[in-house]
């Protein structure tokens, strides 16, 4: 029971960097009192007396506003931030080192009997008001963005955003370094360079740097295989072709005709 106590504590000052003191974790964090109650109560649900271990969880939640159902299972070193609206469903089951925010509902979509709400593996982070709703699966190491809302199972390490939730996958390195050389290449900036996020926009400008890689590409291959025949005829091969160099705009907004250097294929102005 101690040792359960002193890791809760430890796990607030290690997640939260609002955290000064012990007295100050003790008195005024509703995350933990929620989770000692709930140590309890689930006790005595396993024990038999369900509607004591109703009536005081339901007293917890009255002085804390987060609801726990006694019936869900909890692992260790658990915590909740700010609190205010959490709800946890008879059947959940939480796994180690779990952290929930303000707003979360773990619930169910049925009214039938049997395992009805979400299953969290460990180190799985549920941002604040997301909603993760019926018997799934949570994999290990999961970040539940604010405000999704899951319906489905999702794989360990993924991150989930959106509503319906909607995995978000990492994107490789060689493409994102693809996508900043081209985005270099035509004088663009930013979008280019980042990773991924659930912006219609950085997701348009990405696919666009892709296509333009594609027929880039494809125009290589055209050249190689034109400069091949030519070279075959004893013709002149075609020169590479590379973009104009356009030097920025005058003060008061008049633009600068395009600088014609040697070996590039500018139009002239």
């Amino acid at each position: 029971m101690f040792k359960q106590l002193r890791e809760n504590i430890q796990c607030v000052f290690d997640r939260d960097p609002a955290a000064r003191t012990t007295l100050e974790v003790l008195t005024a964090y509703p995350g933990l009192h929620a989770l000692m109650a709930h140590r309890l109560n689930h006790w005595l649900w396993q024990f038999g007396l369900k509607w004591i271990a109703r009536v005081l969880s339901h007293g917890v939640r009255w002085l804390t506003g987060i609801e726990i159902h006694p019936g869900a299972q909890i692992g260790r070193r658990f915590f909740i931030d700010h609190g205010m609206g959490v709800v946890i469903g008879e059947t959940t089951v939480i796994g180690d080192d779990c952290t929930l925010y303000h707003g979360v509902t773990l619930g169910g979509t049925s009214w039938s009997s049997g395992k009805r709400h979400p299953s969290l593996g460990n180190d799985v982070v549920v941002g604040a008001g997301a909603k993760i709703l019926g018997p799934v699966s949570i994999g290990d190491d999961v970040r539940v963005g604010s405000n999704a809302v899951v319906l489905k199972d999702v794989p360990a390490g993924a991150t989930v955003v959106g509503i319906p939730g909607r995995i978000i996958n990492s994107t490789p390195d060689e493409v994102n370094a693809r996508r900043e050389a081209m985005a270099s290449k035509i004088g663009f900036d930013a979008y280019g360079a980042t990773q991924d996020m659930p912006d219609p926009v950085v997701q348009s400008i990405n696919k666009m740097l892709d296509h333009m890689h594609l027929v880039d590409a494809r125009v290589q291959q055209i050249g190689d295989a034109i400069n091949a025949m030519d070279r075959a005829k004893g013709q002149a091969e075609i020169p590479p072709l590379e973009p104009c160099e356009l030097e920025a705009f005058e003060e008061g907004g008049a633009p600068v005709k395009p600088a014609q250097r040697e070996g590039k294929h500018c139009p002239e102005e």
